[in-house]
């Protein structure tokens, strides 16, 4: 099994991956290729939308698991 330290990291990369690829502007400040008539500038923007809640879903799964219901006692 992984061990937590691990896990935290792993949880922080992906976390920190959409931010990191929306604040890395010069990479994606341009026009083409287009995307049903809409610039890559802006389609790559709302293509992290989704990607980020998966992002943030993987990393609550890394750090608490799939087993949590409301009868665990270590649950605030």
């Amino acid at each position: 099994m992984i061990g937590v330290g691990v896990r935290r990291l792993a949880a922080g990369g992906l976390l920190s991956a959409p931010v990191a690829a929306l604040l890395w502007v010069p990479w994606y400040a341009r026009e083409r290729p287009y995307l049903v008539g809409v610039p890559f500038f802006y389609w790559y923007q709302f293509l992290w939308v989704p990607l980020s809640v998966l992002c943030m879903i993987a990393a609550y799964l890394l750090l608490y698991g799939r087993k949590r219901t409301s009868a665990d006692p270590t649950r605030r």
